[in-house]
């Protein structure tokens, strides 16, 4: 095993194209760290600069203590697992497995000894005379990851190696992945764009975002999973970590020591005294513009929890999502959609701007099944102020951020 450090980690192509920007990234020996964020931002880049398949343009790259910005992908001893299996046909998985250790000319019996071991960790030990025609998605996935295991690597690199699988298959070998990992112990990297995937495997996440012209760096904020669910460092950490996504919306707070209030549109909502501890500094924007940001999971009903001691807002339901355990409503708060400069500049590149978003902010709210909400329904909704957030609308970046903090209990 090994730690893995990069150190203003760039990646510039031919055509003059920035991938990745100023990464500095120490993932830890042992660790399982998550690669995460939409298309186009420059996690699977990352991971082949790691496992050497892309050129490093700028900055330092470490595996242990060997700096290797210049060293073959061969003389790594990492092993990837890529999203399509990339396992030989014509060869049997007892063969797949063993074809890099072969080729390393390892004694026989210690070829044995390893697939043997890696099979039954993965549950695969009746397959191995089968060719991968005759196997599932979910077991030629077990099969490209033994392949990996029985390298006995420093590290696992790992690029969305489960989105081919469908939803069920998905869930089934996320937990598979964490109790493998428990067992090894290898310093794992694990690409994916799916937020669950990161929550739910990763002992820390970084979350990137594609370079604009106006932030040039990828990386976002790197942290435990509640850290980053709690404590967004900025609106897109915030925007993008939650299903349903945070509901934001602009606006305003006023008043003053423990009678603050955030205000946006017609809803005065008062604030906990929980979420004004997260958000140092946060009397220096009375009646500034800022972003205001709540959690779906962060309302409920009235009639579910009854006095809300002036921490609710009425809605005229659009849209009912029943799944059973809860119920998720849709509607529309009469406030202007929060435009930051990454949505301008996306705007700008389409040809169009801010006018197009309308005039309304689209807002989801998870309540109690237990009551029975319709469409054109018009409900108050009680807030959980002490899990407010608040954001500079100007640089995007949450008010009074502290790294290691704002995780409530």
């Amino acid at each position: 095993m090994a730690e893995i450090v990069m150190e203003n980690l760039g990646k510039i192509y031919p055509d003059g194209t920035r991938a990745v920007g100023d990464v500095d990234l120490h993932i830890n020996d042992g660790e399982f760290l998550v690669l995460v964020g939409p298309s186009g931002c420059g996690k699977s880049t990352i991971l082949r600069m790691i496992a050497g398949l892309e050129e490093i343009s700028e900055g330092e790259m470490r595996i242990g203590d060997l700096v290797v910005n210049d060293i073959p992908p061969k003389d790594r001893d990492i092993a990837m697992v890529f999203q399509n299996y990339a396992l030989y046909p014509h060869m049997s998985v007892f063969d797949n497995m063993a074809f890099g250790l072969k080729l390393r000319k390892m004694d026989k019996s210690e070829i044995e000894r390893r697939v043997a071991e890696a099979a039954e960790v993965l549950e695969i030990t009746d397959f191995l005379g089968r060719k991968p025609k005759a196997l599932s998605g979910g077991q030629r996935q077990r099969v490209a990851m033994g392949r990996a295991i029985v390298r006995e690597p420093k590290a696992f690199l790992m690029d969305e190696p489960l989105s081919n699988l469908d939803a069920k298959l998905r869930v089934q070998m996320r937990t598979e992945l964490g109790r493998l990992h428990t067992r090894l112990r290898t310093t794992t990297v694990y690409v994916t764009h799916d937020q669950v995937e990161a929550m739910t495997l990763g002992h820390r996440v970084a979350v990137l975002k594609a370079v604009t012209t106006k932030r040039p760096d990828n990386l976002q904020q790197v942290a435990p999973p509640a850290e980053l669910f709690y404590n967004p460092k900025n609106l897109f950490v915030a925007g993008f970590i939650g299903s349903p996504a945070m509901n934001m919306v602009t606006g305003h707070v006023e008043g003053s020591g423990d009678d603050v209030f955030a205000v946006f549109g017609p809803n005065r909502i008062k604030v906990d005294k929980k979420a004004l501890d997260r958000h140092p500094g946060l009397e220096n924007y009375t009646n500034r513009e800022i972003v205001i940001g709540m959690r779906p999971g962060d309302f409920e009903d009235s009639r579910v929890i009854g006095e809300d001691g002036g921490h609710s807002m009425e809605a005229r339901v659009d849209v009912v999502e029943v799944l059973g355990s809860e119920t998720f409503v849709h509607y529309q708060v009469p406030v202007p959609p929060v435009v930051t400069p990454e949505i301008e500049e996306l705007l700008a590149d389409s040809g169009g701007d801010a006018s197009s978003l309308g005039s309304e902010t689209r807002f989801a709210s998870r309540i109690s099944s237990d009551v029975v909400v319709t469409p054109g329904d018009t409900i108050k909704l009680v807030v959980e102020t002490s899990k407010m957030h608040f954001f500079d609308l100007d640089t995007g970046d949450r008010i009074g951020y502290k790294e290691g903090t704002g995780i409530i209990r």
